[in-house]
Order: structure tokens, then C-alpha cells, then sequence
């Protein structure tokens, strides 16, 4: 099979110089793949290379298929002790159906002697006794060829993932591989109680209902021996190990659940997606994560050299609570509707906040959030945003696909100019990817009237709950008119910018 290698590889198996090489590839005799070389094309110039002799193009090969097993391994399998437990319980699974496969087989054969013994016997007579049997044998009907598919395909699934039901909402979740229970809860769009999420606050004790868990990370809080009896375990360090586990978690229902934090977190990056907007990606430690729900806002701080103040400023929060290290902002360039942040939106526009530097995380703060029943998301979703209204609802959007429980959404995203559209390559991402997702740019001179009127237009919009956000003058303008046009107060969600 071919492999491509650097030229200083290949220089290295055929015994020639890297010039040697270059001048091949200049000439046109060998053929340069950015910068590689392939080895059948190598051969067929040097066909006394023997590239096995060497043995560093077999150690290359190791390497890489090493690096390949391993990355499965650490991301996709689970840990060997919990791969052979979730095995040992499909073992039980399979030696229990076989066992009502015996019991079938005695069933027909015994029905079998009886008729043969019995041949006067009455239809009426042998339907008695078939239900009778299988009264004893307390099974469902063999499986139809679809069925046994399915079936295989669940039994596959039990041993590369774990089912995981929480009490008292109900909702449930998939560990997958060997990810923490913590970490599989907050990818499905679960608010669990935790702080550190690195096993030494305690904050994500949650109690072993059914199945069984065992701890896969390491973790320096100590349960006392009543929890430990009781069934409590740190979230964070521990997986789930049978197929099926059922949980008694601590969820936070509403953003009053979520508290104060404050977090120190380092730039990542600063993208600027328009001449008005820069996308600001913050890092938070390992040790000490920003808990916060969809929707929220938080304030940002620098200290300012020399002043003896900081540089702050308060924005929504555009990315989702499932990846709680990576936070993501979408800061605009300042006006006079936003003296506070004044500076902070000057410095960051200015360079002055640049990747590897330190920042503040204050909050999170607001309740523009996600509407549930019993932790569920009960209605379709539309969302509008008016310029950098999109953070939040950006932010709404993941989670609501996290969560997975919506029936349909909708986004509307209006501005005055096609500028003020400045990530609309993510919104056109979702609407083409997504079933149910669907995706409407409005540019209007006048927004508002604009998006009012094509939020009027929706089918739906009655029965859905609406998320309006941007500008706080825009948006109390577009609140206003859509409560007068009959939508429900109660229905309507607002966060003004």
C-alpha cells in the first residue's frame, strides 16, 4: 500500500540527498503531494531502495497505528474494567435467552407428543394447551428478522454506551466511552449541581439509585461512610458501568439555582468576524469551570496597568453550558448605549487583549432562559435576534440541540445591514444540517418593523414559546408590537442588550 513520506524521509530510505530529490520533483519525475513523496512513485525511481530493510518505514507505520488504537481507546471505548462488566451483563442477557429458547423448544416438542398420543384432540384442545405452555414460558414471540437487527444493534450499544435516567425529573442521558457521568450529563444538556468538576468540591454528589458506577478519575473529596452507604458518588470521577443506571441528582431548574462565580480564564482567541463585532474566546482552568445556563450573561474584567481600576464589561454568553471550559463571547464596538463597557470595548478593538492573556469571568447573571415543564422543553422554539442579539440566542440554540426534546426551531435574525449579520454562515450550518431547524436573515432598514413582521408570518408562532434578543430599545419596540398583535405574554422571552 502507498504511503507518503517528507523528502528528509525519503532521503533518509533511498540513500540519496534531499537535494537529489528536490530536483526530481522540479524536473517532473517525481511527484511532490505538498511536500510528500509517495513510495510507490519513490520505488519507481529507486527500485534497488528496499524500504523495509531500514526499518524506519515500518516503526513509522507502528507509530501512527499505535497513535490511531490509542485515540480510539481514550475517546471512543470505555475503560477495560467497564467494557468487560457492560460484557459480563450481555453474557447474563444472552444466557437468559437461551434459557427461553429451551423452554420453547420443550413447549413444541411436548405439544408435539401430545398430539401424536392424542389424535383425537380438538382444535379448541390445542389452543388450551399452547396457551397454557406458554404461560409457563412467560416469553414474547420470537423476534421478526427487522427486530433481530434492532436487537443486535441495542446489544452493541449497551456495551459501547450507558443508559442513565435521573430522579426526580426524569430526564435521561448516554455515557459514551469512557467519558465521566459529569461530563456526559452536561454534553445532553443537563444542569447538575457541580463546582471544580475535578473531584475536590463535592458539589456534584449524586446518589447510585440502580445499576452501578465506579470511579474512573481521580478525586481528593472524601465521602464520609454514611454517604458511601447510602449510595452517593462524585459525578465528575465516575462513569456508569452497568447499561443501565438511575441517578438521584441535584439539578438547577431555574438561573436562581445557578450561583455567583467568579472564574479566571485565559484568551484563546480574538477573531474579528465584522468591522463591529470581535469573537472573544475564553478558556477557563481544568479545576475550576464557569456554571452557568444558556442564555445568561457574565462580566468580563481586565485590570488596567497602572490605574488602580479594572476594565470591565458585561456581555451574554454565545456558546453552550455542555462545554463549560471554552466561553464565547461576541463583543461589539461601543456606542453610547453602553458607557460601562466602554473601555473594555476600546482596549479589546484596540489590541490591547490579546491570546495567552488573563481575564476575569463574573456571574453568570439573567434569566433568559431556556422555558421548561418538569425540565422539559414542551413547545416549538422560535428565535429572533436584532444584530448582536445573537449571542444569547446562539448560545439557546446548542443547548436546546443538546437537550434534544424540541419539536421545531426557527431563527430570525434581522439587522439594518448584511454586515450586522456577522456569523450568518453558522445560522445557514444549522438550517442545512439540521431537521426542523429552519433559518430566515432579515436586512430592513427598519429591523424591527421587518422582524415583527416576518415573526407574524410563522405558522407556528402561537404555539411556540419566543426568544427576542438585542438592542434593548429595539427590543422592547418588538416586544410591544408582538403583544399587541396577540401573542401571550408568557410566551415571549425577552433580553434587551
Amino acid at each position: 500500500m502507498s504511503q507518503l513520506l517528507t523528502l528528509s524521509r525519503a532521503a533518509h530510505l533511498t540513500g540519496v540527498s534531499r537535494a537529489v530529490l528536490q530536483k526530481r520533483v522540479r524536473e517532473g519525475e517525481l511527484t511532490s503531494f505538498d511536500g510528500m513523496v509517495s513510495t510507490d512513485d519513490l520505488l519507481s525511481l529507486f527500485p534497488d531502495t528496499c524500504l523495509e530493510d531500514t526499518g524506519a518505514f515500518e516503526k513509522m507505520v507502528s507509530i501512527r497505528d499505535d497513535a490511531f488504537a490509542k485515540r480510539l481507546r481514550e475517546r471512543v471505548l470505555p475503560t477495560q474494567e467497564v467494557l468487560s462488566q457492560r460484557l459480563f451483563e450481555q453474557g447474563q442477557e444472552m444466557a437468559e435467552l437461551r434459557r427461553h429458547l429451551t423452554r420453547y423448544h420443550s413447549l413444541i416438542d411436548g405439544l408435539r407428543k401430545h398430539i401424536d398420543t392424542t389424535p383425537a384432540l380438538s382444535a379448541t384442545e390445542i389452543a388450551r394447551l399452547l396457551d397454557e405452555g406458554l404461560a409457563v414460558v412467560l416469553a414474547s414471540p420470537a423476534p421478526v428478522p427487522a427486530q433481530k437487527n434492532l436487537d443486535a444493534v441495542d446489544a452493541m450499544l449497551k456495551v459501547m454506551s450507558s443508559h442513565v435516567t435521573v430522579k426526580p425529573s426524569g430526564r435521561e442521558f448516554y455515557v459514551d466511552g469512557p467519558e465521566t457521568l459529569l461530563k456526559a450529563s452536561l454534553r445532553a444538556g443537563l444542569s447538575p449541581n457541580y463546582g471544580c468538576g475535578n473531584g475536590n468540591c463535592g458539589m456534584c454528589k449524586a446518589r447510585v439509585v440502580d445499576g452501578e458506577v465506579r470511579q474512573v478519575a481521580n478525586s481528593d473529596y472524601v465521602l464520609t461512610g454514611p454517604e458511601k452507604s447510602q449510595g452517593y458518588m462524585l459525578m465528575c470521577s465516575c462513569t456508569a458501568v452497568s447499561s443501565n443506571v438511575v441517578l438521584e441528582v441535584l439539578e438547577a431548574g431555574t438561573a436562581e439555582d445557578i450561583p455567583e462565580q467568579t472564574v479566571m480564564t485565559k484568551v484563546r482567541s480574538v477573531d474579528r468576524v465584522s468591522d463591529e463585532v470581535i469573537r472573544l474566546h475564553l478558556q477557563t482552568p481544568r479545576t475550576n469551570r464557569l456554571r452557568f445556563l444558556a442564555g445568561q450573561r457574565a462580566t468580563l474584567g481586565l485590570a488596567s496597568s497602572g490605574q488602580g481600576n479594572d476594565s470591565h464589561g458585561e456581555y451574554s454568553i454565545a456558546s453552550c453550558p455542555c462545554d463549560d471550559r471554552n466561553l464565547l463571547f461576541h463583543i461589539p464596538r461601543l456606542d453610547e448605549r453602553r458607557p460601562a463597557s466602554a473601555d473594555f470595548s476600546a482596549r479589546l478593538f484596540g489590541g490591547q487583549i490579546k491570546p495567552g492573556q488573563e481575564l476575569s469571568v463574573w456571574g453568570p447573571w439573567g434569566d433568559f432562559v431556556l422555558a421548561r415543564e418538569n425540565g422539559i422543553v414542551v413547545r416549538p422554539l422560535v428565535f429572533a435576534a436584532i444584530d448582536t442579539g445573537f449571542a444569547p440566542i446562539a448560545s439557546l440554540i446548542e443547548h436546546a440541540l443538546a437537550v434534544d426534546t424540541e419539536e421545531s426551531m426557527s431563527l430570525l435574525w434581522a439587522s439594518a445591514t448584511e454586515g450586522g449579520l456577522y456569523l450568518a454562515n453558522q445560522a445557514r450550518a444549522w438550517a442545512e444540517a439540521l431537521d426542523g431547524f429552519s433559518y430566515q436573515p432579515v436586512v430592513s432598514p427598519a429591523p424591527v418593523e421587518a422582524l415583527v413582521a416576518a415573526l407574524l408570518q410563522l405558522p407556528n408562532l402561537a404555539a411556540s414559546d419566543v426568544y427576542l434578543a438585542g438592542p434593548v430599545e429595539l427590543i422592547e419596540s418588538a416586544k410591544a408590537a408582538l403583544l399587541a398583535a396577540g401573542l401571550q405574554p408568557e410566551r415571549l422571552h425577552s433580553q434587551g442588550l
